[in-house]
């Protein structure tokens, strides 16, 4: 009789034959025949108990190793591209291996989350364990809530904080992770339905009190995934990182560069200055300088601080707190121009004629220093006669040539013709206490349009120095409307009592004329809006398709690689392109520029839509203490449930829905977005002045309805609308009490 095998000879069959692992495999690869089988059924039960294997389906595998068909959960590409994926089941005693996935052109599509039947083959690679090959999709990823927790004595309910999700979710008892009632929970549904007909769901993380500080802010971060903590690999490479020296760069200490910022800004990441053109040929022109913080020297291709700025993709600005791209050690201090302190720097430097058009241009990468730390309203001051003592010093060499070339640049942007939206910036002002203490609608500033058109330059100048030298680059496209969404627009305008013309080939110019019309009326935020959200949304690309809002041929974003990724590969670029050092784009981020532009532009989605629901919940929070109140405003939209307005005092978006609209039914016409009055033929449409009441807002949610109490200053009736119900009601009880009847009689 052969003798038992030890356990090290059993894992190493095991992993050697993973096809051949049933008990009868093993015996007969290690001739055990007849009673001896007890024996090694004992040592395979001594391996399964010691976490050595893991028997399913009458065969055995090393517990550390991944079956040869596994099941696996995407975990979506890194920033080379590449797809991952982690075992669905794995013991808790390691960290579960990654897996790279060989994806072929017919393979299914698959998105992060989703799970898999695929099949493994172990490796020896660095940064994964296995390969993968898809068998199938078995279905997507768990749906995932944000949710407010009501414990039960069977579990407990989730309350969904999502606006458009209604119902609750049920959880069962030991899958709530002890939240405690009230407490905010992100969960994942684990069945279909339970009791009551309500979805399943587990309990993942616990979020806390959502009525504490700054819970709001955390609801968007969690609820759209933003990536809000730094590994310690991350941390551990910038907290050793220096600030850059003279080396390799051209000293621009000498110049008075200033940053102009807002007053509570964090970073700095650029500086300009200007000084009239020495050039007797280029009369009254000027030489501008645009200095941006060179963060390509600190996050260098392919470490794990770029790694973590490519998942993030940009910084999420929230109106309590800022979720960076990069840790506060270089986006608040190494990559920021702070004043008098030398730093690293990529510079444009542009020359322009008096009519505003740029000449000439080069870029220089130097070591400058920061004459001023400037606000934008302490600029506007100074130059309109008010200068503190900040700028007084400042004023004939730095601010009077600012304010010259602007006025140069103003003149070629009129011939241009961009887009000329007049939109204030809506600023929530919130206390310590994560309470909203204001909402204000932000001045706007020479100094403000100024530094846009700085910066437009620059990016412009980036493009086309990239464009001469040939070298890859991501573009910021912006492409021209949909038909469908200048159709909408233009019917807001007619409603509204103006013109866009039809039959012709669109410019930004034709909307400046629309824009014209409707400047210094009560319809003006309105037509501003609504120009605003029929133009597509703007978005990276490797190939150049133009920008149609700024009305120019080649556009890139160079001025701001402290807060985007794009603009820091911009910065890679003009650096390998001229030769200044090894932290340039290489060839593989060349190669892969076309995923790179989808994630980024995807990612600038995301923070986007955090943000606008973050502000919706703060002004939920503040008109709910202002419920009963009557505010002015303007339809801006129209669906068959409700009418949206928007506020004059807080720019809030809030819904009148159609049931409490007057004493008559109303009919939805989706072609001209307006409903009319079944009885009075009372029409309402896009861009009517209206009066409200705030009848409810629920800040968890953002949501906020609205009560209509007249329309271009005609009053709806509200007198007999309850009782107009109850009659239809008693009539409805009357017609079906006389259908029982003549049915029973019927019967006999």
């Amino acid at each position: 009789m052969k003798n038992i095998p030890t356990k090290r000879e059993i894992l190493d069959w095991i992993n050697q034959n993973p096809t051949l692992t049933a008990k009868r495999d093993i015996a007969k690869a290690f001739g055990i025949k007849g009673a001896a089988r007890i024996d090694l059924k004992r040592v395979l039960k001594e391996l399964e108990s010691e976490g050595h294997l893991q028997k399913r389906n009458k065969t055995y595998r090393d517990s550390d190793q991944l079956a040869p068909v596994s099941v696996l959960t995407v975990l979506g590409p890194d920033h080379q591209g590449d797809v991952f994926a982690t075992p669905l089941e794995w013991p808790d005693r390691g960290q579960a291996p990654k897996v790279l996935l060989n994806l072929k052109s017919d393979d299914p599509a698959i998105a992060e989350g989703d799970r898999i039947l695929a099949k493994v083959q172990k490796v020896s690679e660095d940064d994964y364990a296995y390969t993968a090959r898809i068998i199938r999709r078995i279905r997507t990823g768990p749906k995932k809530i944000l949710g407010i927790f009501r414990k039960r004595s069977e579990g407990g309910r989730i309350t969904p904080i999502d606006k458009g999700m209604e119902k609750e979710w049920a959880v069962k008892a030991g899958h709530d992770l002890q939240a405690r009632d009230g407490e905010l929970v992100e969960a994942e549904q684990v069945g279909p339905k339970g009791r009551l007909g309500l979805a399943l769901a587990r309990v993942n993380e616990r979020l806390g009190d959502p009525s504490e500080a700054k819970a709001v802010s955390l609801i968007a971060v969690h609820q759209h995934g933003i990536p809000d903590e730094f590994s310690e690999k991350v941390l551990e490479q910038v907290q050793n990182a220096r600030p850059a020296g003279l080396n390799g760069r051209e000293d621009l200490r000498h110049l008075p560069l200033v940053t102009i910022d807002p007053p509570d800004a964090r970073d700095h990441d650029d500086a300009v200055y200007v000084e009239a053109d020495a050039n007797p040929k280029n009369e009254g022109g000027f030489i501008i300088w645009v200095a941006i913080a060179d963060v390509a020297h600190y996050v260098r291709p392919d470490t794990a601080l770029d790694r973590e700025a490519y998942k993030r993709g940009n910084s999420s600005y929230f109106p309590d707190r800022v979720v960076p791209m990069l840790p506060d050690r270089l986006s608040g201090d190494l990559c920021s121009l702070h004043e008098d302190v030398p730093r690293a720097c990529l510079v444009a430097r542009m020359t322009i004629d008096k009519r505003g058009q740029k000449i000439a241009q080069n870029f220089i990468r130097g070591l400058m220093k920061s004459a001023g730390s400037l606000s934008y309203e302490q600029v506007q001051k100074a130059y309109d006669g008010a200068p503190d003592e900040q700028c007084a010093p400042l004023m004939a060499d730095v601010i009077e040539p600012l304010y010259g070339a602007y006025r140069a640049l103003v003149k070629a942007r009129e011939k241009r013709q961009p887009l000329n939206l007049d939109l204030p910036e809506r600023k929530v002002k919130i206390n310590q206490k994560g309470k909203v203490e204001s909402v204000d609608f932000s001045p706007r500033f020479d100094a403000h349009k100024l530094i846009e058109e700085f910066m437009v330059l620059a990016n412009v100048a980036a493009a086309e120095e990239l464009e001469k030298r040939q070298r890859p680059l991501l573009y910021r496209v912006h492409e021209e409307p949909a038909k469908e969404k200048l159709d909408q627009l233009r019917e807001v305008a007619q409603a509204s009592g103006f013109v866009l013309a039809k039959g012709q080939v669109l410019h930004s110019s034709h909307l400046n004329r629309l824009l014209e019309q409707a400047s210094g009326s009560d319809h003006s935020d309105l037509i501003n809006i609504s120009t605003l959200r029929s133009m597509t949304q703007a978005y990276y690309h490797p190939e150049n398709y133009g920008h149609f809002g700024l009305a120019l041929r080649s556009y890139a974003h160079f001025t701001s690689p402290i807060r985007r990724y794009a603009d820091l590969l911009v910065h890679r670029a003009l650096i390998s392109a001229h030769g200044w050092g090894d932290d340039g784009l290489d060839e593989a981020q060349a190669e892969r520029m076309d995923v790179t532009a989808k994630h980024i532009s995807s990612t600038e989605r995301r923070s986007m839509l955090a943000e606008r629901d973050t502000t919706d919940r703060y002004l939920a929070a503040y008109l709910k203490e202002r419920i009963g109140m009557q505010m002015g405003g303007s339809i801006s939209g129209i669906q068959s449930f409700g009418i949206f307005v928007k506020l004059d005092e807080t720019g809030a978006d809030g819904l009148v829905p159609v049931r409490s609209i007057g004493n008559e039914y109303f009919v939805f016409d989706p072609d001209r977005r307006k409903l009319k009055g079944s009885n009075s033929g009372l029409e309402i449409t896009i861009g009517q002045r209206v009066e409200v009441q705030i009848k409810d807002a629920v800040p968890i949610t953002g949501g906020l309805e609205l009560e209509l109490l007249s329309i271009d200053g005609a009053s709806i009736s509200r007198r007999s609308r309850n009782k107009s119900r109850a009659a239809k009601g008693s009539k409805y009880k009357k017609a079906n009490k006389s259908k029982i009847k003549n049915s029973k009689i019927k019967k006999r």
